[in-house]
């Protein structure tokens, strides 16, 4: 979907992954289509690493087999994210650093510049690798050519900036605030490290980390890689503190760890022997891997997010022959709606985001605005009693129901000064809202003469529950608001009895849907 809609900017990401899709996807619209760009640039980043690594003279079969070993660049190595572009450019960028910190030239400043702009737009961990970097060598600084590199990083991002601008700074909302957990979770901590020495290999992880962290910084480019290997490890694991940080988060660090670990392998004694045959081994169960969900073999095939690599090209043809060229409307979660659009070659599915879930790339593409006061087919994971299909696949069931005269405001956008209330209990505050149409249309949330009602609400969670909700009062159905323009609407927030905190969020809501999640969130707290 990201690569049928290009743009400079997506509500989670930078656009290179779009990019790379665009490419592979012009030349065959299928899965090796969808993959190619990721295949080529995973296998000439090993190639790269190869070639960083001649400097120390490693030895080839230490290369192979510590490289096949580690598990991320394995499942990475096919699998289309952003991460795989951001793989790409941060080896590439390595290969370029290590000429540049013994040839301060004008022409690697231009290389440098740009693949630093090309590691931005993959994914915005990069400007963790950029930062470690400088912080390994404070000299740059000193360079002028240095900040010719940063001069025309910034010059080349300056699209994707001005496209946040735009939308609101969505991303940054989005990975600062709506991504925080209220809660610290403990688990996000204890299985962060195990998760990393996973994701470094299954049976050699360990040894891998032992000896990178070990070696002897003998250069400026081995102080580079040590740095960035150890600070990002780091930095993910502070951030368990305020959420979950995905094993994956940290693909940016394995390229120095294995450089590392080969480096420290010649430095001092070759690996013992025991390590070669634990390797194979290592290797040899991930190919087992990749070969099960190659030919989608039990029990491997029915894990969780390799099971939803099966059977939805079948799915999108049976929702398809229900739905016809009707829009369907899908709740909480992006992936189905662009599983369907992909496998139906159409834009006709679309993810509702309720007050349930989060914002999206849906919240901001022009679909919803294409289906409004027509007739759509919502599917649904569980039974409702308007539902009139049931589509059974090999993993899942779905329930269909058709909706007439449908009405939604997923993109209206509710904003308020005070994100933070303290409240006794039962008690009131009013609050200042500035509700904005961003449509290219009027909204006119007046019930008379449409079909489905509609109700603007507070909603009142602990955790992942909503415990209450708080229903405006009948002059918000009086707004009407042209495209592009705001209104103000004072609403008053009342305070639950019990003392607790809450997060409250506004949500504009139509049946039969939950309602879309149309603020940030408010932390409230009664006592």
């Amino acid at each position: 979907m990201y690569s049928r809609f290009l743009d400079w900017g997506y509500f989670d990401h930078p656009p290179m992954v779009a990019i790379f899709i665009r490419i592979g996807d012009s030349l065959m619209h299928n899965e090796l289509g969808l993959r190619l760009m990721t295949i080529l640039s995973s296998t000439a980043s090993i190639y790269l690493l190869w070639l960083i690594l001649k400097k120390y003279a490693v030895d080839a079969l230490a290369f192979m087999l510590v490289v096949s070993g580690i598990f991320i660049f394995h499942i990475y190595g096919f699998i289309t994210t952003p991460d795989p572009p951001l793989f790409f450019f941060s080896v590439l960028f390595y290969f370029l650093y290590q000429k540049y910190i013994e040839n301060d030239t004008w022409l690697l400043t231009l290389a440098l510049g740009i693949v630093t702009a090309c590691m931005l737009y993959s994914k915005y961990h990069a400007l963790l690798l950029i930062l470690f970097t400088v912080i390994s060598n404070i000299k740059l600084l000193k360079r002028m050519s240095f900040w010719g590199i940063v001069v025309l990083a910034i010059a080349l991002y300056i699209p994707h900036i001005y496209w946040q601008i735009n939308h609101n700074y969505p991303s940054i909302n989005y990975h600062l605030y709506d991504r925080s957990a209220a809660k610290y979770d403990l688990s996000n901590s204890y299985l962060y490290v195990p998760g990393q020495l996973l994701m470094a290999g299954p049976l050699i992880g360990w040894f891998l980390y032992y000896k990178a962290f070990t070696i002897r910084v003998k250069d400026t480019f081995i102080r580079c890689l040590l740095v960035n290997c150890i600070c990002t490890f780091i930095f993910f694991f502070i951030s368990t503190f305020r959420g979950e940080a995905q094993p994956h988060w940290t693909l940016i660090t394995f390229a120095p760890l294995a450089m590392l670990v080969l480096i420290r392998f010649k430095q001092f004694e070759a690996p013992p022997k025991w390590f070669y045959r634990l390797a194979y081994i290592n290797t040899g169960l991930i190919l087992f891997l990749r070969i099960s969900i190659m030919f989608n073999l039990p029990p491997i095939a029915l894990i969780g997010q390799i099971k939803s690599f099966y059977g939805f090209k079948e799915w999108a043809q049976q929702v398809h022959k229900k739905a016809g060229d009707s829009y369907v409307i899908m709740a909480d979660g992006f992936q189905n709606p662009s599983k369907y659009n992909y496998y139906t070659n159409s834009a006709k599915g679309f993810s509702y985001d309720s007050r349930y879930y989060r914002r999206t790339q849906y919240d901001i593409w022009p679909i919803e605005e294409q289906f409004q006061h027509q007739r759509v087919y919502y599917l649904q994971d569980n039974h409702s009693s308007a539902t009139v299909d049931t589509i059974k696949t090999k993993h899942d069931k779905w329930y269909g129901e058709w909706v007439n005269d449908t009405r939604t405001y997923q993109q209206i956008s509710i904003e308020t000064d005070n994100y933070k209330v303290k409240l006794a209990p039962g008690g009131h505050k009013a609050i200042v809202l500035q509700i904005t149409n961003p449509y290219p249309y009027p909204v006119n949330f007046s019930n008379q003469g449409n079909t489905h009602e509609v109700v603007m609400g507070a909603c009142f969670f602990k955790g992942d529950m909503m415990v209450l909700g708080q229903k405006a009062d009948s002059t918000f159905n009086h707004i009407l608001l042209p495209p592009h323009e705001s209104s103000l609407y004072t609403f008053t927030l009342t305070a639950p009895v019990e003392k607790s905190t809450y997060d409250v969020l506004f949500s504009i809501r139509t049946t039969p849907f939950e309602g879309s999640k149309n603020s940030r969130v408010i932390h409230l707290t009664v006592e």
